[in-house]
């Protein structure tokens, strides 16, 4: 089942341009009704309902109906995101709850320099069919090719 708002919880990320689910998205289609400041799904038959609107939401104002597999019919889960880690409950119909916490993070916010040992980006590059530092960063001199 796709993603949904509870309009009673969402308060539209107080107002700003773009919703924190707007954002996330993949497939964007989070819009915010300036109106009611209220977001909704514009394209419920699209939602890939892979969680991310979900787990980003401060509110805690959108939902998914749970896959049978991870939580049971007629349960609930909610995600509680933290800055390193993410704790997910399950309520089950009989009133019961369930804690599980994730780790979602092994380094600090920030510290990660995704391109540290890559060349510098050429705009010449764009023309060559190599990816970035290939074939170097492989430890190869060249790249195999097919022989016509």
């Amino acid at each position: 089942m796709p993603s949904f708002v509870m309009t009673e919880k969402c308060d539209g990320c107080k107002g700003q341009d773009k919703t924190a689910c707007m954002y996330i998205c993949p497939n964007d289609l989070m819009m915010l009704d300036k109106e009611k400041m209220k977001a909704y799904n514009q394209e419920p038959n699209y939602c890939w309902e892979c969680y991310c609107c979900v787990k980003i939401c401060p509110q805690q104002a959108m939902d998914v109906r749970s896959y049978q597999d991870f939580v049971p019919m007629g349960a609930a889960s909610t995600p509680l995101r933290g800055s390193q880690d993410i704790m997910w409950t399950i309520k089950f119909r009989d009133g019961r709850l369930k804690r599980f916490k994730y780790q979602t993070r092994t380094t600090d916010e920030g510290s990660i320099k995704p391109f540290d040992g890559f060349p510098e980006a050429n705009p010449a590059d764009l023309n060559n069919l190599f990816l970035l530092g290939e074939p170097d960063i492989m430890g190869i001199k060249e790249l195999p090719t097919v022989k016509k």
